[in-house]
């Protein structure tokens, strides 16, 4: 063929001895040289929509109560400490998201969302409490139906038999730090080990010997860390011990400038941290010795009290990071790098100690805002960040658009591959909506609100009252001060009360 080709190119074919102007010499006889021209384009074009078309494996790790402040890719106090290396390699060699919210943010009706592509008042779960519609539509059916093998490995938080997925591996309910017990459709496994490490074990068990390869897949790996009572692996323990961290600016907040639901909560590291429980002071040796003969309160405590939870908190961020680093390492030894979508997130984000803070719940923006990063070689343009407003509602379709998976009209969010692509759709949205519906956790009101990337309005309401908070994150970014009452922002108040009701018609919310 080589020779055939050489002279079809000028028009003229010569075999045996004939030449036929304009024809070239197939096996199964003489074709127009046009004609022969569309087969072989379209095979090459046929080969690079293949190549395309190559639908991506999956990786998505997850974490609880990570905050976007503990990762180096964010910067901030925290950065310096070098505590997130692996996380921050996703970063340089993928996009990160300064902008990802939640929708609700406390575990279970984050990660409710997460599988439905739906706000609270829509998949049911509003709170931890209760039960979630295991029959409704979720993300991970719609994959298995589209060809993807599924599977599930640790923390969910949702009470009962996991659907669609192929394989699935859970925590029950909050799960343990250490010596963690496992729920699958075979009944309770209990392994030894740290949570973090057997997750990550498990995930790579799964990998190694329950891949079908001739699908591709979605591997959801979902860490207990770092939520409270925050218990690293003991190799992270004596290492943290003697690091001391950077305290936050409003570490000392006195709510002045805020409604009373600030002022009234219970998760002041100050005076509802416990020593015990929490800082763990009857089981280290070091803090024991500090606290004896000491006063319990004013400020050098809660300094102390903010250094020890620092200490935890940031040596189980440590363990995750190591994790993810023995899971992109598996990709890379595996060669399944290339065609492997990576994203790292959490179900919420945290307080570490702003606002004198520890949990979440708030609309606040260290528990409302959450890390998100993602890797797509070949498609994501390493070192990029994009500052677009995405939420947790989005994430179900971005998996079902990375996929070529149909998403499902009712589902309430938005596909996140046109900006992984760097191209932000002309109609991408311009606000976000918020509920918190759980009330009496940590002293926590419910509330709802708007934000945009400028300003926010949270409404705090009771059965009997209700407040309403304003925020100018530019001029204010640490939210210290409501100007919700300021004649300077009638405009922008009156703006964002529409622009909260039209949210709630658009989702369909209904009145409290």
């Amino acid at each position: 063929m080589g020779h055939t080709v050489e002279n079809a190119k000028f028009g003229v074919n010569s075999h045996h001895g004939r030449v036929r102007e304009g024809s070239i010499m197939m096996g199964t006889g003489w074709i127009k040289w046009g004609t022969w021209m569309a087969v072989v384009l379209r095979g090459l074009l046929g080969a690079v929509c293949a190549a395309e078309a190559k639908s991506p494996n999956i990786v998505w790790m997850f974490s609880d109560d990570h905050a976007y402040q503990a990762i180096g890719a964010y910067g901030g106090r925290l950065a310096k400490e070098n505590l997130t290396p692996h996380i921050d390699r996703i970063a340089r060699e993928g996009m990160v998201f300064d902008r990802a919210y939640v929708a609700n943010s406390i575990c279970a009706p984050s990660r409710a969302t997460l599988l439905t592509g739906k706000h609270s008042h829509l998949n049911g779960k509003h709170t931890n409490g209760g039960k979630f519609n295991h029959d409704q539509q979720q993300f991970q059916k719609i994959l298995q139906k589209s060809g993807y093998q599924t599977a599930m490995i640790g923390k969910i938080h949702l009470a009962g038999m996991m659907q669609g997925f192929d394989y699935w591996e859970v925590l029950p309910g909050q799960g343990q730090y250490v010596n963690p017990r496992f729920i699958t459709e075979q009944g309770q496994t209990q392994y030894k080990g740290h949570s973090t490490d057997v997750i990550t074990d498990r995930a790579l068990k799964w990998l190694e010997t329950g891949l079908d390869s001739s699908k591709p897949f979605m591997l959801m790996v979902h860490y207990k860390a770092a939520h409270r009572r925050w218990t690293p692996a003991e190799r992270f323990v004596k290492p943290f011990s003697t690091r001391t961290f950077a305290e936050p600016e409003n570490l000392f907040d006195d709510y002045s400038g805020r409604g009373p639901a600030a002022l009234n909560q219970k998760m002041t590291i100050a005076r509802h941290m416990s020593i015990g429980a929490d800082l763990k002071a009857g089981k280290r040796p070091e803090r024991r010795a500090y606290l004896e003969g000491k006063e319990r309160e004013g400020d050098e405590m809660t300094r102390w009290k903010y250094q020890a939870y620092m200490q935890d908190y940031l040596a189980c961020v440590a363990g995750i990071d190591e994790n993810v680093g023995r899971i992109l390492k598996y990709l890379e030894d595996q060669g399944l790098d290339k065609n492997t979508v990576v994203l790292y997130s959490s179900d919420q984000g945290f307080y570490l100690g702003e606002h004198g803070w520890f949990d979440k719940r708030f609309m606040y923006e260290e528990s409302f805002r959450t890390p998100l990063l993602a890797r797509w070689p070949g498609i994501i343009k390493p070192g990029s960040r994009n500052d677009d407003l995405v939420q947790n509602i989005d994430f179900a379709e971005t998996f079902l658009d990375m996929a070529g998976a149909p998403i499902p009209a009712d589902m309430q969010g938005k596909s996140l591959v046109p900006l992984l692509r760097g191209k932000t759709p002309a109609d991408w949205r311009s606000s976000l909506y918020y509920h918190y519906y759980e009330g009496g956790g940590h002293g926590v009101q419910r509330h709802e609100g708007v934000t945009t990337k400028r300003y926010k309005l949270i409404r705090f309401y009771s059965k009997s009252d209700e407040t309403w908070e304003l925020y100018d994150l530019k001029r204010d970014p640490g939210e210290m001060a409501s100007v919700h009452d300021n004649p300077e922002y009638e405009m922008i108040r009156e703006t964002l009360h529409k622009e909260l009701a039209a949210l709630k018609n658009t989702y369909g919310v209904p009145s409290p």
